[in-house]
Formats: structure tokens, C-alpha cells, sequence
């Protein structure tokens, strides 16, 4: 067992970006609800409290048994953490004059370990709405702000700190350093887990799991299943039978180029054409939950038909990643749906299969450099995220086979610029949307009445926010002339400007 930090979520916006950073610096760790988590053992050697939207005055706000926690391995708490430390404590949380919110200079008062390495005055990032006015006698002030005394304080004689401020985000400019030196000098961390270590040791696990049962993967061409594809076929070779399902909603040639990729990384593929099978069942629907829903309806008809070709295969092998795992256990229950996942699910009970998930641990980060180690083609470890459901949430209302077509041709042109022009790589994800709208246009001496298409691309880490891709004038008006003048059917072209929040990546 690999050791291992216990983060404790109290429902903060930031929770998984500390998981993140420690990860960054090659330690393992896991995000568990304050109020279910496992059993402290030995492999725990480090616990962090993690901020939270909450008030410690606040009726029913998060309590934990300090204690156990403190008595188990070095604490530290992180905003809300470390005022739950003081109000546990018999110290005094009062509520600020104003939210403090933004750049403050954290000035060291001690030669804490936490801040060792640190400059004297270092940018750290504040958010919170109430502060630490009083600490009882066995906490001390290690640090403070021009406006805050107390912005970091340890109980005497313990490992035990909190600090107000937020080391995960980039703001902090020193973060980094300071959680390096909770995990290393205070935990006692070796730092071992690598992307090399990882696939040693999950190729072993699959290996003992399976031996030399048959597994069942369904391939998305994405980042996710790939890898997760690779390190099955390390461990069991041949036995491994991966599926790709062409739904008609791909980009363009993807289906034949996503194929030969594999089939030069010698993986057992077998892929399978439905496009005209989900055409006919899009027919009429115009709703997006609807055309969710109805293309994984499809997909897992289609998977279970094919999967059952498989003779006696034991294992449903799938790409689920670590955000999935943690969000379906969040602090308050399920968070309200925005949209059902992209990723297509559900696949029957009645398939009488064992789950496999090799990348059940992993965030998309830690993903991607699993897949660099494995030698993943680049065409595929840097592929833009691309949902589930494909063009189908990028064509807004009823899909047909001709809006298909033209959005794929229009979608082509954008990627291809931008990877022409060097601007692909410096984008997290990009693509081409059919509006329901027809405007009248000029094309030669004719006029049209033709259909508008809305460009998007954002720059995120994990999509969890966004911000709109500054892509030069002269590039876009460029797309936009290569997307009318080839393109039939569109004659108007525009750009989305929105961030995430308020609008989400995708349009439905």
C-alpha cells in the first residue's frame, strides 16, 4: 500500500485542486466527505481539513471528532479547517467586517517548518468570510497579514497547523512549498507516487484480478479509454476485446483514424458502424436530455449485442476517472444536475459482468502522463476533451444526417486551422456548434438563406471552469472565410465569448 494524505472535503469549491497539487508533487492521497471516510491506518500519515462555503456558527455546519484526527497523524486545516480547529479549541471565529477576498502578503512570525523556504512577505490567496480573532493558550500565531493577526497558527507542541489562506491556487505563489513541506518534512512522505510506479503496479493488480479471463472495454478514442485500454492489454494481452461504436456523431474521418491508430498500438479492436441506427432514433427529438438519454439507450444496445459476441467474457472494463469517483460521494448529497454526464453510462445489470477500472484513482492530469509513459500516440493523449454524445449536443435541436455533414465539414476546418496556425495545443478544448437559426446572406450575386455556426474554445485545467480563448482576428476571420467558401449550407459564422460560469464548454 502506498501511503497516503486523508483530505477531509468539507464542501469547499477547492477541495479537489489541493488533491491536485499533492498529487503534482508525487504523493498519493484521497478526497473523503467529513462525514464518511474510512478508518484511519497506518498507510494514513497526514490529514487536511479542506475550506468550506459554511460558517462555524452556522447550525448544522460541518463537525468532526478533532481528536481522532489529531491523535492519528500531522493536521493541517485550510480556511474553514483551521477555524474548526479554533472553535473545537474553545477559540473565537467571529464573522469579518468584509468578506476577505483576493491578494493579501502572508508575513511569517516564526521559524514554523510549514513556511520553511518561504520569502518574508509571500502572496498568498484569501477567501472567507469569517476570521480568527482569539486563540486559546495552546495555539500560536505563526503568521499573520496587514489585515488578518491571525493567518496561520500551530498548537504547541503538535504537528498541528491551520492557516487561512488557500496554498492550492496558483494566486498563492508559494503554495506549492508550503504543502511540499507538510507533506515531506512534517508527514514524512516519500514521494513515490510516479506514472511508472502506477503502471507496474496496476498491471500487476489486473493481472492477479483477471488472470486469464476475457475483458470487455467499450473505446471512446479519448484520453481516457485508451489508457486504460493500454494497461489492460499490458497485463492480459490478447484477452482484452476493446469496442469502438461509430454513432454518426464523430468528427469528421474520426472513426477510420481513431481505428488505424489503435491498430498500430496493437491493440484488439473491433469497430462497429451504427450511425444510421442512431440516426433513426434521434429522428424528431430535439430536447437534449432526450437525445442523451436516447444515444445512451443506444450505445448500450449496440455494446451489449457486440459484448456478447465475446464468449465467455467476465470483466466490463470502463474509464472512470477520479473526479467521478469523488463526486458521486459529495458532502451534501448528489449537487443538482446540471446535464447528465457525457460520458455514455448505464451500461445492463443483465450483462452479468465484473467492473474494472483501472483508472479509478487517477485525475485527467495524472491520466495524461500515464498515457506519455505508455507511449500513447499524441494524436490522442492531446485530443480536446470531446463529449460523450458527441455532435449531437453541438447541433441544437433535431439531428439529421445532412446537419451532421455540415457541421463536421465546418468543425474540420476550425481544428484544422488551429493547428496550422500553432493555436490547438494552447487550447483545452475547441469545437464547431450548428444553431437552429438560418440568416439571409450574399454569395455572389445570389441571395442565401442558410444556416450559422458559433465557434468555441476555451482555455481550463479540469472543466470544472473556463475562460474564453483570445484567438487572434486574423485567424478567425480566416476560419470563418475557409468555413463559407467550403462549407454548403453555412454562411454565417460566429464566436462565443462566454466563460464558464456563468455558461457552460458545451451548448446543451
Amino acid at each position: 500500500m502506498h501511503q497516503k494524505i486523508l483530505i477531509l472535503d468539507f464542501g469547499s469549491q477547492y477541495t479537489q485542486l489541493i488533491a491536485r497539487r499533492i498529487r503534482e508533487l508525487n504523493v498519493y492521497c484521497e478526497i473523503h466527505p467529513y462525514n464518511h471516510y474510512p478508518s484511519l491506518d497506518p498507510d494514513t500519515i497526514g490529514i487536511i481539513l479542506s475550506g468550506s462555503p459554511a460558517s462555524v456558527h452556522e447550525e448544522g455546519s460541518p463537525r468532526i471528532n478533532l481528536e481522532e484526527f489529531t491523535s492519528h497523524a500531522p493536521v493541517l486545516g485550510i480556511c474553514y479547517g483551521a477555524q474548526l480547529i479554533t472553535h473545537l479549541s474553545q477559540g473565537i471565529v467571529s464573522r469579518s467586517a468584509h468578506r476577505e477576498y483576493g491578494r493579501a502578503t502572508l508575513k511569517p512570525e516564526t521559524n514554523c517548518e510549514l513556511f520553511r523556504g518561504l520569502s518574508g512577505a509571500s502572496q498568498v490567496w484569501m477567501s472567507h468570510g469569517d476570521t480568527i480573532t482569539q486563540l486559546p493558550e495552546n495555539l500560536e500565531i505563526i503568521a499573520h497579514t496587514d489585515s488578518i493577526p491571525v493567518a496561520g497558527f500551530r498548537v504547541k507542541g503538535k504537528q498541528i497547523y491551520g492557516i487561512q489562506f488557500h496554498p492550492e491556487v496558483t494566486h498563492s505563489l508559494e503554495g506549492k512549498q508550503l504543502l511540499g513541506n507538510f507533506l515531506f518534512d512534517i508527514c514524512g512522505c516519500k514521494g513515490d507516487w510516479t506514472p511508472l510506479n502506477f503502471i507496474e503496479e496496476t498491471v500487476n493488480q489486473i493481472k492477479e484480478t483477471c488472470g486469464n479471463q476475457k475483458v470487455v472495454l467499450g473505446l471512446s478514442g479519448g484520453v481516457d479509454s485508451s489508457v486504460a485500454a493500454l494497461l489492460i492489454s499490458k497485463a492480459i494481452g490478447s484477452n482484452l476485446h476493446c469496442i469502438f461504436i461509430n454513432n454518426g456523431l464523430l468528427r469528421k474521418n474520426e472513426f477510420e483514424e481513431v481505428l488505424e491508430a489503435y491498430k498500430q498500438l496493437d491493440l484488439n479492436v473491433k469497430g462497429v458502424d451504427s450511425s444510421e441506427l442512431f440516426y433513426k432514433e434521434l429522428e424528431g427529438k430535439t430536447d437534449p436530455e432526450e437525445k442523451r438519454k436516447t444515444i445512451g439507450r443506444v450505445f448500450v444496445e449496440v455494446f451489449d449485442v457486440e459484448a456478447k459476441k465475446i464468449e465467455d467474457a467476465k470483466w466490463l472494463a470502463q474509464g472512470t476517472i477520479y473526479p467521478d469517483v469523488i463526486e458521486s460521494v459529495s458532502v451534501n448529497g448528489p449537487s443538482a444536475t446540471i446535464k447528465s454526464h457525457h460520458n455514455v453510462g448505464g451500461l445492463p445489470e443483465k450483462m452479468n459482468l465484473k467492473i474494472l477500472e483501472p483508472l479509478r484513482n487517477l485525475f485527467k492530469d495524472e491520466v495524461r502522463r500515464v498515457g506519455k509513459e505508455l507511449e500513447l500516440p499524441n494524436e490522442i493523449l492531446g485530443r480536446h476533451p470531446f463529449p460523450g454524445p458527441g455532435l449531437a449536443i453541438r447541433i441544437l435541436g433535431e439531428i439529421t444526417k445532412e446537419k451532421v455533414r455540415i457541421l463536421q465539414q465546418a468543425d474540420a476546418i476550425f481544428i484544422d486551422t488551429l493547428k496550422e496556425k500553432g493555436w490547438y495545443d494552447k487550447i483545452w478544448q475547441a469545437g464547431t456548434i450548428f444553431l437552429p437559426v438560418q440568416s439571409v446572406g450574399v454569395m455572389g450575386d445570389e441571395r442565401t438563406y442558410e444556416n450559422a455556426v458559433c465557434l468555441r474554445a476555451v482555455t481550463s485545467v479540469d472543466g470544472m471552469t473556463a475562460d474564453w480563448v483570445h484567438i487572434p482576428y486574423e485567424i478567425l476571420g480566416e476560419i470563418s472565410n475557409k468555413i463559407i467558401n467550403n462549407t454548403k449550407g453555412i454562411n454565417r459564422v460566429v464566436y462565443d465569448i462566454s466563460s464558464k460560469p456563468p455558461a457552460t464548454i458545451e451548448w446543451e
